[in-house]
């Protein structure tokens, strides 16, 4: 159990959530983040031109720079956990993690769509020891050693594309008969000779103790079963929401999305949200960005009310410590 009792644990890393912990962490309110990952579904995305201010960056680099401001004001990042209860005691939340629990006077969720897992023996068990969700963020530390990439679409080639520049053998497991997706990035996967494909697998286990050492893949019109001798395994099937631990608690429409007012707060006093778990339309990380931003200072503005002052409605300035100068008459 995490004793400390932050003003904030924002779930996710996403740009909304990174947005959010730069604004809340700004206002001098104690800020932890709790993310499976950095960057969320930005690491999906290689070029990123049409934010503003920004030229041209990935959407790991972007993420990694907005990471950087939060941390600048004080803001804590747990990675690699995955948050699946909320609950609060009197005026505190506590927000269950695999890792912990997290104790909070507000939350902000923002972990938008959450990669979509294989559910095989195996998977749960070795996250982190070899099991990965995301090729941008682990693609090199399978560098000279074998590795596959199970996946679907542009998101499973993008991915396999990248961890055939490091792994060998580079692996790559499809239910699909075909690769299907950009031509260039197709004629791209077909021509490097380190890649192998598996077209119309599925994967049964994957195997290993403390790490990733295999996984069991089955085709799917002969049967036939085979064993790959892997040290690595990065699943890019895309993304689902994941807010069924939310049920009962938070308002979500016929989606599963969370239903947010014009300033960010949900049907939980104290609970607040932004970016694509929303019900907020437009997708775009921009939009994301400023609905954290909002979620941010609507939680800043509620734990004022708490205090009996008045919410701040004018332009933001960041808290700073005030200088008191007496002067004796």
């Amino acid at each position: 159990m995490q004793e400390e009792i932050y003003d904030v644990v924002i779930v996710g890393a996403g740009i909304a959530g990174l947005s959010a912990a730069l604004y809340t962490s700004r206002q001098r309110m104690s800020t932890l983040v709790v993310s499976k990952d950095l960057g969320g579904q930005l690491n999906l995305t290689q070029l990123i031109e049409n934010y503003p201010a920004i030229s041209a960056d990935t959407g790991l680099g972007l993420a990694s720079k907005v990471e950087a401001q939060a941390k600048k004001f004080g803001a804590k990042f747990i990675y690699g956990e995955e948050i699946n209860g909320l609950r609060k005691e009197g005026d505190i939340f506590i927000i269950k993690g695999l890792k912990g629990e997290y104790k909070a006077r507000t939350v902000i969720l923002a972990f938008g769509k959450s990669p979509r897992e294989l559910k095989v023996p195996g998977e749960n068990e070795l996250k982190g020891k070899g099991v990965s969700y995301c090729a941008i963020c682990d693609a090199a530390f399978f560098k000279d050693v074998p590795a596959a990439v199970v996946g679907e679409g542009d998101p499973g080639l993008d991915a396999v594309e990248l961890l055939g520049k490091y792994a060998k053998p580079t692996y790559y497991i499809s239910r699909s008969f075909q690769l299907a997706g950009e031509p260039d990035l197709v004629n791209s996967v077909l021509s490097n000779k380190n890649i192998q494909l598996f077209l119309g697998y599925r994967v049964l286990e994957i195997k290993g103790n403390s790490k990733v050492q295999g996984i069991v893949i089955e085709n799917l019109k002969t049967k036939e079963v085979k064993e790959l001798q892997v040290e690595g395994v990065i699943i890019e099937m895309g993304y689902v929401l994941n807010t069924d631990f939310l049920k009962g608690l938070i308002k979500l429409n016929d989606k599963g999305e969370i239903i947010v007012d014009d300033l960010a707060r949900t049907s939980m006093e104290g609970v607040f949200a932004a970016g694509d778990i929303t019900q907020v339309p437009y997708k775009q990380a921009v939009v994301a960005a400023a609905d954290g931003v909002k979620a941010a200072l609507s939680a800043y503005n509620y734990l004022r009310s708490k205090q009996g002052l008045p919410p701040v409605n004018v332009d933001w300035k960041a808290e700073k410590k005030k200088t008191v100068v007496s002067f004796r008459l």
